[in-house]
């Protein structure tokens, strides 16, 4: 009984902060739809620091921002929903209007084609999707062999064995991506640059040469890490040094 009294009394709390939550989330649309930006801003960083991280709720923030003329926290944002939900367009969408106002045109690295494409492909889904995908394609492969060994006609088995050797090989392809994909989400690797103009250097020290500025809304990559320093590198090779408190991992 004593049990029971515990289990309904947490199930009361649990239903209480949801609702607080929904209310909460409910009071920072209603702030942003009467304009007042930076007030709903503040209130999602509230929501999240006390509900935790969702797509949506990085999304609402990245819009407030981006109204608030924040233009580096609202690309943090942007970027930050399309790690969690890769296929959230209204995001990919606004992100790619919020790169318009970013000063640095940071031409890209030519890579390989297949190498873009198979990068590009591999970010449609997030480390837990690729997961699900290889255990269901697994599955198709057990059953498309059982009717290779057992099926009836010569013709039939044949179809079936390239079906579960194709299954197979994808599967195999997802599992990797799925482990590729849970290490760029936890290594926090990529990150916008905050401040409105840094100096990059070519050494971790205030005295080193200055060999470039960034402005803020610039995405990097972190290579390295010294005391108080990232060795960053952009997206068309270039590389230096700069204070981790100008930029935010993603």
């Amino acid at each position: 009984m004593k049990k029971i009294v515990i289990s309904l009394v947490m199930l009361v709390m649990m239903a209480n902060l949801a609702s607080a939550a929904t209310a909460s989330f409910a009071l920072a649309n209603k702030l942003y739809a009467q304009k007042k930006y930076t007030e709903a801003a503040e209130m999602y960083e509230t929501i999240l620091k006390n509900e935790g991280a969702a797509p949506e709720l990085y999304y609402n923030m990245g819009n407030a921002y981006f109204k608030s003329n924040e233009l580096a926290k609202a690309i943090l944002n942007y970027e930050r929903a399309l790690r969690v939900a890769p296929g959230y367009d209204d995001a990919k969408f606004n992100l790619e209007f919020a790169n318009q106002k970013i000063i640095d045109n940071v031409e890209m690295t030519d890579s390989f084609f297949l190498k873009k494409w198979i990068n590009s492909l591999m970010k449609t889904l997030t480390s837990n999707g690729w997961f699900y995908t290889s255990v269901i394609l697994f599955v198709v492969t057990l059953i498309a062999f059982l009717v290779f060994v057992f099926g009836g006609t010569r013709m039939l088995r044949k179809s079936f064995f390239y079906v579960a050797v194709i299954c197979l090989l994808i599967s195999v392809g997802s599992i990797v991506f799925s482990a590729i994909r849970k290490n760029q989400m936890e290594s926090h690797r990529e990150a916008i640059i905050m401040s409105g103009v840094v100096v990059i250097k070519g050494a971790p020290d205030k005295s080193g040469t200055d060999l470039y500025q960034l402005h803020e809304g610039t995405k990097i990559t972190v290579i390295g890490i010294l005391g108080d320093w990232y060795e960053v590198r952009l997206g068309n090779g270039n590389v230096g040094w700069v204070e981790n408190d100008k930029v935010e991992r993603i």
